[in-house]
């Protein structure tokens, strides 16, 4: 589980994260959306140590990040566009990661789906941004993890890939406590349980997708989401 407690993130003078408060728990995927600049990057940067908020906590299994690193290996990450050496070929990058990781039962199931056995010899640089994408989606759920955090996980996929993954998601989705962001908003009418809305650095609502349609009487995420904003526009 995660949990964001009354988080405060500046830049400078400007506040990015103002008063965050969420419990993300086990079993539940949560689709974090917002314009963009309203700080949805900078959580998920909070929540994985990549940069230091000035008030507030972040927990992770009732645990303070602030207590040490350990916590990152509960947690597989795919970013929206993985960079990685582009002299090192496919095989390295993976063997790399299981020599750091020291995980034995691992989950090659989207290694083996997107076939990437076949250009295990290729060097990263060589490949195009799609294939980035399954390479770092298969990496995010390699080491069984019980927290994904997946950054616009189908941004760049073929059809079929994109179907192959948001099928393991949510396959994945009792045993771990997931956080997508995306600007496909049919992508997580599919697959999220929740969806957490930023706006300007606050939430704005953190809802099952079942209650907001029905609050709303619309049968798409999309529409639900354009009719808040509407009413939210005219109110102010």
């Amino acid at each position: 589980m995660i949990s964001v407690q009354n988080l405060h993130k500046k830049y400078g003078k400007h506040s990015v994260l103002q008063g965050i408060n969420v419990e993300l728990k086990k079993g539940m995927i949560a689709g974090l959306i917002g314009q963009n600049g309203t700080g949805k990057t900078t959580l998920i940067k909070c929540i994985l140590g990549l940069t230091e908020f000035q008030t507030g906590d972040i927990l992770i299994e009732g645990k303070s990040i602030q207590a040490g690193p350990e916590y990152r290996n509960k947690i597989g990450y795919m970013a929206q566009m993985g960079r990685y050496p582009e002299n090192m070929k496919l095989a390295q990058l993976f063997e790399m990661m299981k020599e750091i990781r020291d995980v034995k039962n691992l989950d090659e199931q989207l290694f083996e789906q997107f076939a990437l056995k076949k250009i295990e010899h290729q060097n990263l640089g060589q490949l195009s941004g799609g294939t980035i994408q399954k390479v770092s989606a298969a990496l995010a759920f390699m080491f069984n993890p019980e927290i994904l955090i997946l950054d616009e996980p189908t941004a760049g996929l073929d059809p079929v890939a994109s179907e192959i993954l948001k099928d393991k998601i949510t396959q994945e989705r009792e045993n771990k406590t997931i956080l997508i962001t995306s600007h496909i908003l049919n992508d997580l009418d599919e697959i999220a349980s929740h969806v957490l809305f930023l706006q300007e650095g606050k939430v704005l609502f953190f809802e099952t997708i079942n209650d907001l349609k029905e609050k709303n009487g619309q049968q798409k995420l999309g529409k639900t989401i354009a009719e808040i904003m509407l009413e939210k526009e005219i109110k102010s």
